[in-house]
């Protein structure tokens, strides 16, 4: 038996996916529909204090692989435009209707303490399990002192989250900003401030492209383009990266967190699981699949779980997290070379040409029998970069095999080329 079920920042819920507070999660309607298809629960998209915001058109950029998959979208959208009070009305009616799900209460106010708790304790009224703050918006609220303009400071990460703890009896989640140099500071700061866990990543801060035709940036309004927000299975790598960093730091130890970046399939979410991630938020998936997508989500992460025998998602909550290191403590003696299927070989030859153009020359041509090619990997001139490996398009046919796997583990401060070594002596 497998439980997906899990507790997410001392929430508990029937499933790690969450929608992260966006446009499918903007009114009842949608929201409904997305319990409907399974999700475990919703961060209500970002609500603020009256009178509303105006939003612009139009509000989305998509950046594409040469395919045409859409594998980012950038928006400049801001948060929900919609009344306060018909927004708390649809929570209430939701959490009412659907007393086995999530509803997080997603807010943001002017760097005012008044306004901070005022807010939360409106939104904690309407009867959601938590408050998360959002202190990552790059676009249109920053510009406002909202948004990330908060999350960038990492005095006012603590505060905002001390605010709202003073307010409400409810878990806080943090939200923050990927567009910082070190993402330890304002998660060092959000648990300063008693947050019950972290929400990461944001949407990163870009341009998405250029209109050459009217030499304009997208998406365009009215003649002219401006930065947004950057969401999608491109930013995953970021916020993977973010994630392993706050859930193996001492300094974060005991901070709980849910994890939003790029995540489309049950693998992604293991992945951040994996990581130390209590439960994952989802957006732009759905916005480009629809919310079924969540059954494909469930079905996966119950197979793989089957499969490895982990009977919860505690079974496998960060345990790549203790693999996680800096690259300091890397072996330097791990040495690989690459290995080609001859069988599976199909002499396309991308394998030589980013190896001869770009990396060791490592590789070369040799005549076949059948006037076909051979390549040949030279193993003296291979470093194990692995490049060959990823640039082949056939599944297996080159690999990665260790040599000399008897030399003892060696770290680059031990290292004998380390010059501080040989300083030291």
């Amino acid at each position: 038996m497998t439980d997906l079920g899990c507790v997410i920042g001392g929430v508990e819920s029937i499933n790690p996916f969450w929608l992260a507070s966006a446009p499918p999660t903007d009114k009842k309607y949608n929201v409904e529909r997305a319990f409907k298809a399974g999700w475990g629960g919703a961060v209500w998209k970002t609500l603020g204090v009256d009178p509303p915001v105006v939003n612009v058109t139009s509000r989305y950029g998509v950046h594409r692989s040469q395919d045409r998959t859409v594998i980012g979208i950038n928006n400049i959208e801001l948060i929900s435009d919609r009344p306060l009070t018909v927004n708390l009305r649809e929570i209430e009616e939701m959490r009412r209707e659907w007393p086995d799900r999530v509803i997080i209460g997603s807010i943001m106010a002017p760097m005012e303490e008044h306004a901070w708790k005022e807010l939360a304790v409106k939104v904690a009224n309407a009867g959601v399990q938590g408050i998360e703050l959002n202190l990552g918006c790059p676009h249109g609220m920053c510009e406002r002192g909202m948004g990330s303009a908060v999350g960038q400071v990492a005095e006012f990460v603590e505060q905002t989250t001390r605010w709202v703890r003073e307010a409400v009896n409810l878990p806080v989640f943090t939200k923050l900003t990927p567009n910082v140099t070190d993402i330890m500071i304002p998660a060092s700061a959000a648990k300063a401030g008693g947050a019950h866990a972290v929400s990461l990543i944001n949407t990163v801060n870009s341009v998405i492209g250029v209109d050459l035709d009217t030499m304009t940036p997208m998406p365009t309004v009215d003649g002219r383009g401006t930065h947004g927000g950057y969401c999608g299975e491109a930013v995953k790598p970021i916020a993977l990266h973010m994630t392993a960093e706050i859930a193996r730091q001492a300094e974060t130890e005991g901070l709980e967190i849910s994890a939003i970046g790029g995540i489309t399939t049950w693998r992604d979410a293991a992945e951040f699981i994996a990581l130390g991630a209590s439960g994952v938020q989802v957006c732009t998936a759905a916005m480009l699949y629809g919310f079924r997508i969540v059954d494909d989500m469930i079905d996966g992460l119950e197979a793989f779980m089957r499969e490895k025998d982990y009977a919860s998602i505690d079974a496998f909550k960060g345990m790549a997290s203790k693999r996680t290191v800096d690259w300091n403590e890397l072996n330097m003696n791990h040495d690989l070379k690459a290995r080609i299927d001859d069988d599976a070989c199909i002499e396309c030859g991308r394998c030589f040409i980013v190896c001869e153009d770009t990396s060791h020359q490592a590789i070369r041509i040799d005549a076949r029998d059948d006037s076909g090619r051979k390549f040949t990997v030279i193993d003296d001139e291979c470093v194990g970069c692995n490049l060959c490996m990823h640039v082949c398009p056939v599944k297996d046919c080159i690999t990665m095999e260790a040599v000399d796997t008897d030399r003892p583990y060696v770290t680059w401060p031990e290292h004998p080329k380390n010059p501080m070594n040989k300083a030291a002596e």
